[in-house]
This record gives structure tokens, sequence and C-alpha cells, in this order.
């Protein structure tokens, strides 16, 4: 996988080349199409990975919504039926009490202000303020839903991405030192519960210094987290 840095307006080859062969490019965030010129959106590491997906890799705070992702949200009003909800962008989204598993008017979900919801954005443009819904395409609810107890972090956009990357070992050595439940919002916001609070606040420490941490360091970084945790315990 190859990089460079690229500024907002850039022009971009690389995926211009492989269109004018008729060769189909995926274009992900931080690029755009500009009539036939392939244009930077944002500032950052431009990243390639065979055989034809580009994107831009920014380490940024403020989430642009995009259709279908994930996202952590804190309800933070309720108006008639529509619940406001922040998931970290220019704007709140709104939650429908009917995008719930089994909702009907006269069961309708338990959810309050201040309440934390793991939901998936179903309508997300420029335009249009953003829609969440807490089901999938079949009305299951899954993993979606109201988050309880546990605690709420604000990261980079840019580690949620290194968390969630499958090539990424960090998740799966760090459940063996400790159990913990973890939902992780592409906004980046993530919602960690461990079995007590020292525990948790321990994983949310561990997950932050992961952005600074190399990949041969990550097996070091959660041996250092679980023997912590255990000196804690004696």
């Amino acid at each position: 996988m190859a990089s460079k840095t690229v500024l907002a307006g850039d022009v971009i080859i690389e995926p211009m080349e492989m269109i004018k062969t008729s060769k189909k490019v995926i274009l992900g965030p931080g690029l755009r199409m500009d009539q036939d010129v392939v244009r930077a959106s944002k500032c950052g590491q431009l990243k390639t990975k065979p055989p034809n997906t580009f994107w831009v890799d920014a380490h940024q705070k403020r989430y642009v919504p995009t259709r279908g992702e994930l996202v952590v949200g804190v309800v933070m009003a309720k108006a008639g039926d529509i619940f406001r909800v922040d998931i970290g962008s220019s704007e709140t989204a709104s939650l429908s009490y009917v995008a719930f598993e089994g909702a009907t008017k006269k069961n309708r979900p338990d959810v309050n202000i201040g309440d934390i919801v793991y939901a998936r954005l179903l309508i997300a443009h420029p335009d249009v303020e953003p829609e969440l819904v807490c089901v999938d395409s079949h009305g299951k609810k899954g993993k979606l839903g109201i988050l309880h107890d546990g605690f709420l972090l604000s990261c980079s956009l840019n580690l949620i991405r290194k968390i969630l990357n499958p090539k990424c070992t960090f998740l799966s050595l760090l459940s063996k030192e400790l159990k913990f439940e973890l939902a992780a919002g592409m906004n980046g916001r993530l919602w960690i519960r461990g079995k007590t609070v020292k525990e948790t606040i321990a994983i949310g420490n561990a997950i932050l210094a992961l952005e600074f941490v190399p990949s041969d360091q990550i097996r070091e970084l959660c041996n250092d987290i679980g023997s912590y945790v255990a000196g804690f315990a004696k």
C-alpha cells in the first residue's frame, strides 16, 4: 500500500490514469470527481489499495456523515416522535422511535436524554440532515441500539480506522488480557465496558495510546495493560 501527502484541491493523477483506460476505480473518503478530474477534498495521506481503491487518510476530529456507516451517538433531545442525536458532525442526526426492532406506537423504545446509542446512518447527504436507524436491512437490531453503562471515549477518525482494520491485532490481543465489550463508531467515538471501572479506564487508555504505537509493539502494549490491571487486583 503506497501513500503520499496531498492538499485539498490537488489533482490526483493515479486514479485518472486508470479511468482513461476504462478501468473501474473506487474513490474513498477525501476524493471526489470534479467533472473529469479527480481532486482531493481534504489534506492528508493519499492511500492506494490494489488494484483500484484510493482514499485520503487524514487525522481529523470533525466527522462527515457517510451513508451506511456505524456511529456512536448521544441522545440530546426529544421532539415528538424523533430523537435528536449528537454524532459529532456539524448538525445533529434524527432517530425515529420506529427505527428500533419491534417498535410500534404502543410499544415504544425506552430512550432517554443522555443515552448512548449505536446506530447506522440511513441518510447522509450535505443538503439533508443525517438520519439514523438501530436495525439492519432485515429489521433486526443485532448489536445496534442503546448502550448501557460503560464509558464513552472520543478519538481521532484515523484511530478508529486503525482499530477496525482487519490486519490490526490489537483487539484480539487485548481480549486475551482483559474481558470487555466495545462499540466503535466511524464518527470517532468508542463505547467501552469492562468488568470493573478500573479495567474500563485501562482499556480506554490503551486504545488512545494505540494511535502512536507501531504495529510491532502492539503485543507489548497489551501485555503492559494486562499486568497493570493485574496489579490492581492484588
